[in-house]
């Protein structure tokens, strides 16, 4: 399922990343890397 809306939580050292469908149901939650962060918003591949 496509996200609509991407929420990106900016803490220190992680990120949490959570993804709401057009109904607003949470269709990614994630916990990223600083790296992992670039790569996901660079090329939108899932990891």
């Amino acid at each position: 399922m496509q996200s609509s809306t991407i929420g990106i939580d900016l803490s220190k050292a992680t990120f949490h990343l959570i993804g709401l469908s057009e109904r607003r149901e949470t269709v990614l939650r994630r916990k990223l890397s600083h790296k992992q962060l670039l790569i996901f918003t660079a090329t939108g591949r899932r990891l």
